[in-house]
């Protein structure tokens, strides 16, 4: 029997927009928690202050490990991505139920905070941590590991438009609607994840058959790497011989130097977003300007992504990284010279600032990708441990979430004697509320506690800049570099490649 009409145009989808897909299902869900999840227990559940710091310092613990565990011995390339795939089909809807499990009530405040917020970052990491391991395995060459990304930004930006339509919902009176809202988020995500990773299956069994490759839309990244993993060599690595041979990669060590550092700044951004627009801008601007302003703020980097991307495929990704950290440090210059009082400049700056630093963190997949393939050339290994690297990036550049909220609300304190702890915690973006509604503070310490904001605003980021310029300098993954690794990479495959045929 033929297949039907609509089951023949889902399996005539690109593989880069199936893949693309997977990032769409995961920020419907995302981009609504990080607005929420705050206010949902803080003003509707009533948690107290210190079970909710305490449900913080356990998710900001390495409660991943990323020593992949051994049951990819004797497996192949494709075997490898199919086992992604599998996971992926379990992870995402698993993702989806512990993200339903913040919207209703079902233990003690303290207790449920705790419960899912570990559980959520556990599946949100393994979803991540699988589908960036793919851009790695579906494809070799920059032009299409590019073009993979391309669908993710494309994808990352619809799904961040359910920012806008949960203000239609958000209520904290009656929380029966937003409920509802998220119900319907979850069950779409995860029927998405089952769909999505059924279909992509397909597509790599429909390679395994086909000697042509047709079956994969991306440049044949899994053709010619029908490599074997020997179980011998898999047992015998460590975790800490492993570490070892981290240490030595000198490109790697730098990567996550400059990435702890965009970390720190993205998660910087996000939390401070909300009490910049409120000392700065509030007197000028309306709540509704605000919160699109903020709405905005999510949707913008994926689409900024998108021309990112382009000038990549023509200048590099290094190049690229390089010329956003220059115009980040040019433009937090200018404005510590024109200052706080040139309100139109301010408002660009503070919706710019926070776009063109998640545009970075959305290019820095594709450098992780090429640290894959030269932790591959310089070990010598028969198989890319693409997860495992990004995994290992992933737990060292963790810490930066921690610091960005202690470090800048102590700057804060320092500056000008405002402790915000002493006041009802921020009201996260997307609340009805989207400023925090403190007491007013004496009138002699407002302009003190503005100008404080305006400089943290201005000296992160140029502190940061200066930092990620000069460990950035030092990597050397990059033009000729890169091109030589490359090689290097397709010929160990093509010779690997044939000695399994021989076999």
């Amino acid at each position: 029997m033929g297949l039907d009409r609509p089951q023949a145009w889902l399996l005539g989808l690109p593989t880069a927009a199936v893949y693309g897909s997977l990032a769409f299902f995961t920020t419907i869900l995302h981009n609504v928690f990080l607005l929420y999840y705050v206010d949902t227990f803080v003003s509707v559940y009533k948690i107290n202050k210190m079970a909710f710091w305490v449900g913080e310092a356990c998710r900001a613990s390495p409660n991943n490990p990323p020593f992949p565990s051994r049951s990819g011995a004797g497996l192949s390339s494709r075997a490898v991505v199919l086992a992604r795939v599998r996971a992926l089909g379990w992870h995402g809807p698993l993702l989806a139920l512990s993200f339903l499990a913040f919207w209703v009530p079902w233990a003690p405040a303290g207790l449920q905070f705790l419960l899912c917020l570990c559980l959520y970052d556990g599946f949100l990491t393994l979803v991540d941590l699988h589908h960036h391991a793919l851009l790695a395995d579906l494809a070799l060459s920059a032009h299409d590991r590019t073009h993979l990304n391309f669908y993710c930004s494309l994808f990352s930006a619809a799904g961040s438009l359910s920012v806008f339509a949960s203000y239609a919902f958000w209520n904290k009176e009656d929380f029966s609607s937003f409920r509802a809202f998220c119900v319907t988020l979850a069950v779409s995500s995860g029927l998405g994840f089952l769909g999505a990773t059924r279909l992509l299956r397909r597509r790599v069994e429909a390679a395994r058959r086909d000697p042509g490759c047709s079956g994969l839309a991306v440049d044949c990244g899994l053709c010619g790497e029908e490599l074997l993993v020997g179980s011998e060599e898999a047992d015998s690595i460590t975790l800490g011989q492993y570490l070892r041979q981290l240490a030595r990669h000198r490109n790697f060590l730098w990567f996550v130097s400059m990435d702890l550092v965009q970390v720190f700044h993205c998660h910087f951004n996000s939390n401070f977003f909300p009490l910049f627009l409120e000392h700065l801008l509030s007197d000028h601007i309306s709540l509704s300007t605000g919160s699109i302003l903020l709405g905005l703020s999510y949707v913008a980097p994926h689409l900024n992504n998108l021309y990112f991307l382009s000038l990549c495929r023509r200048w590099g990704v290094y190049a690229v990284v390089r010329g956003l950290f220059l115009l980040k440090l040019g433009l937090s210059l200018l404005m510590l010279l024109a200052g706080p009082d040139h309100l139109s400049l301010l408002c660009l700056f503070i919706a710019s600032n926070r776009v063109f630093t998640e545009g970075t963190c959305k290019l820095l997949t594709l450098v992780v990708t090429d640290l894959v393939d030269e932790d591959l050339v310089l070990n010598h290994r028969k198989q890319a441990a693409s997860a495992l690297l990004f995994g290992m990036v992933a737990l060292v550049t963790k810490p930066g979430q921690t610091f960005a909220p202690l470090l800048g609300t102590w700057l804060l304190c320092f500056y000008t004697g405002h402790d915000l702890f002493q006041q009802s915690l921020i009201t996260p973006v997307g609340s009805a509320h989207p400023w925090p509604e403190p007491p007013a503070p004496a009138p002699a310490q407002a302009p003190m506690l503005r100008q404080g904001c305006f400089y943290l605003l201005v000296l992160v980021p140029i502190t940061c800049a200066l930092l990620q310029l000069f460990t950035w300098s030092q990597f050397t993954l990059h033009g000729r570099r890169l091109h030589m690794v490359k090689a290097q990479r397709q010929n160990l495959s093509q010779a690997q490649t044939l000695d399994v045929k021989m076999v």
